[in-house]
Protein backbone atom coordinates (compact mmCIF):
# COMPACT_ATOMS: atom_id res chain seq x y z
CA UNK A 1 0.00 0.00 0.00
CA UNK A 2 0.96 3.21 -0.60
CA UNK A 3 1.60 6.56 1.46
CA UNK A 4 -1.19 8.10 -0.74
CA UNK A 5 -3.56 5.57 -0.38
CA UNK A 6 -2.82 4.55 3.42
CA UNK A 7 -3.72 8.29 3.70
CA UNK A 8 -6.67 7.97 2.01
CA UNK A 9 -7.94 5.11 3.67
CA UNK A 10 -7.35 6.63 6.98
CA UNK A 11 -9.14 10.32 5.71
CA UNK A 12 -11.93 7.63 4.81
CA UNK A 13 -12.05 5.98 7.78
CA UNK A 14 -12.38 9.47 9.90
CA UNK A 15 -14.85 10.88 7.61
CA UNK A 16 -17.14 7.51 7.80
CA UNK A 17 -16.56 7.66 11.66
CA UNK A 18 -17.46 11.59 11.97
CA UNK A 19 -20.44 11.73 10.04
CA UNK A 20 -21.54 8.44 11.92
CA UNK A 21 -21.53 10.31 15.52
CA UNK A 22 -24.58 12.46 14.90
CA UNK A 23 -26.63 9.60 14.44
CA UNK A 24 -24.83 8.02 17.47
CA UNK A 25 -25.91 10.85 19.39
CA UNK A 26 -29.56 11.21 17.69
CA UNK A 27 -30.19 7.48 19.05
CA UNK A 28 -29.72 8.96 22.78
CA UNK A 29 -32.27 11.28 22.46
CA UNK A 30 -35.55 10.21 23.82
CA UNK A 31 -38.51 9.97 21.57
CA UNK A 32 -41.74 10.58 23.71
CA UNK A 33 -44.14 8.18 21.80
CA UNK A 34 -41.69 5.33 22.67
CA UNK A 35 -41.62 6.55 25.92
CA UNK A 36 -45.59 6.60 26.66
CA UNK A 37 -44.81 3.00 25.88
CA UNK A 38 -42.17 2.21 28.30
CA UNK A 39 -44.08 3.91 31.02
CA UNK A 40 -47.02 1.41 30.62
CA UNK A 41 -44.68 -1.05 32.75
CA UNK A 42 -44.66 2.22 35.23
CA UNK A 43 -48.29 2.45 36.12
CA UNK A 44 -48.23 -0.98 38.31
CA UNK A 45 -47.10 1.88 41.10
CA UNK A 46 -47.04 5.05 39.52
CA UNK A 47 -49.46 7.46 37.50
CA UNK A 48 -49.06 11.07 36.46
CA UNK A 49 -51.67 12.62 38.59
CA UNK A 50 -51.67 10.57 41.86
CA UNK A 51 -50.33 9.01 44.35
CA UNK A 52 -50.30 5.19 44.40
CA UNK A 53 -47.90 2.99 45.65
CA UNK A 54 -45.19 4.95 44.08
CA UNK A 55 -45.95 9.07 44.35
CA UNK A 56 -46.90 10.82 41.41
CA UNK A 57 -45.01 11.97 38.17
CA UNK A 58 -46.82 14.96 37.49
CA UNK A 59 -44.12 17.57 38.87
CA UNK A 60 -41.46 16.10 38.96
CA UNK A 61 -38.91 17.62 37.36
CA UNK A 62 -37.08 20.32 38.94
CA UNK A 63 -38.37 18.60 42.08
CA UNK A 64 -36.29 17.48 45.11
CA UNK A 65 -36.01 13.70 45.60
CA UNK A 66 -38.23 12.79 48.65
CA UNK A 67 -39.72 16.10 48.91
CA UNK A 68 -43.42 15.96 47.29
CA UNK A 69 -46.03 16.35 50.10
CA UNK A 70 -48.68 13.86 50.80
CA UNK A 71 -46.51 10.97 49.78
CA UNK A 72 -44.69 9.23 52.49
CA UNK A 73 -41.05 8.74 50.92
CA UNK A 74 -38.42 5.83 52.81
CA UNK A 75 -35.95 7.70 54.90
CA UNK A 76 -33.00 6.70 52.04
CA UNK A 77 -34.98 8.77 49.82
CA UNK A 78 -35.88 11.61 51.79
CA UNK A 79 -31.91 11.82 52.49
CA UNK A 80 -31.30 11.25 48.55
CA UNK A 81 -31.00 15.27 47.87
CA UNK A 82 -30.95 15.20 44.27
CA UNK A 83 -32.95 17.53 42.03
CA UNK A 84 -34.66 15.16 39.30
CA UNK A 85 -33.82 16.45 35.93
CA UNK A 86 -32.60 14.37 32.90
CA UNK A 87 -29.39 13.12 34.29
CA UNK A 88 -30.44 12.14 37.67
CA UNK A 89 -33.56 10.32 36.21
CA UNK A 90 -31.01 7.95 34.27
CA UNK A 91 -29.10 7.30 37.01
CA UNK A 92 -31.72 6.03 38.97
CA UNK A 93 -33.74 4.38 36.55
CA UNK A 94 -31.26 2.46 35.62
CA UNK A 95 -31.18 0.71 38.74
CA UNK A 96 -33.01 2.40 41.72
CA UNK A 97 -32.17 -0.07 44.11
CA UNK A 98 -28.28 0.35 44.01
CA UNK A 99 -28.80 3.96 43.30
CA UNK A 100 -30.76 4.26 46.42
CA UNK A 101 -29.73 1.50 49.10
CA UNK A 102 -33.55 1.32 50.75
CA UNK A 103 -35.69 3.20 48.60
CA UNK A 104 -39.06 1.64 48.89
CA UNK A 105 -38.79 1.20 44.55
CA UNK A 106 -38.22 -2.73 44.31
CA UNK A 107 -37.82 -2.57 40.58
CA UNK A 108 -35.02 -3.85 38.74
CA UNK A 109 -34.43 -0.89 36.58
CA UNK A 110 -35.15 -0.06 32.68
CA UNK A 111 -31.64 -1.11 31.93
CA UNK A 112 -32.13 -0.62 28.20
CA UNK A 113 -30.31 2.82 27.40
CA UNK A 114 -32.87 4.07 24.66
CA UNK A 115 -35.82 2.78 26.88
CA UNK A 116 -34.85 5.09 29.47
CA UNK A 117 -34.33 8.35 27.04
CA UNK A 118 -37.48 7.60 25.84
CA UNK A 119 -38.97 7.45 29.07
CA UNK A 120 -37.46 10.46 30.61
CA UNK A 121 -39.03 12.25 27.37
CA UNK A 122 -42.03 10.77 28.18
CA UNK A 123 -42.29 12.07 31.50
CA UNK A 124 -40.71 15.56 30.89
CA UNK A 125 -43.69 16.19 28.06
CA UNK A 126 -46.74 14.80 29.87
CA UNK A 127 -45.81 16.19 33.55
CA UNK A 128 -44.80 19.92 31.51
CA UNK A 129 -48.30 19.44 29.77
CA UNK A 130 -50.71 17.93 32.36
CA UNK A 131 -53.19 20.12 33.44
CA UNK A 132 -52.79 19.15 36.91
CA UNK A 133 -48.89 20.04 37.27
CA UNK A 134 -49.82 23.78 37.00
Amino acid sequence: MTMSSLIASCLIAVLTVGLAAPRAVQAAAGESRRGEVVYQRCLACHSLENNRVGPRHCGLFGRRAGTLKGYSYSTAMKNYGVIWNEKTLDHFLENPMMAVPGTKMAYAGVKDTQERADLIAYLKKATRDSETCK
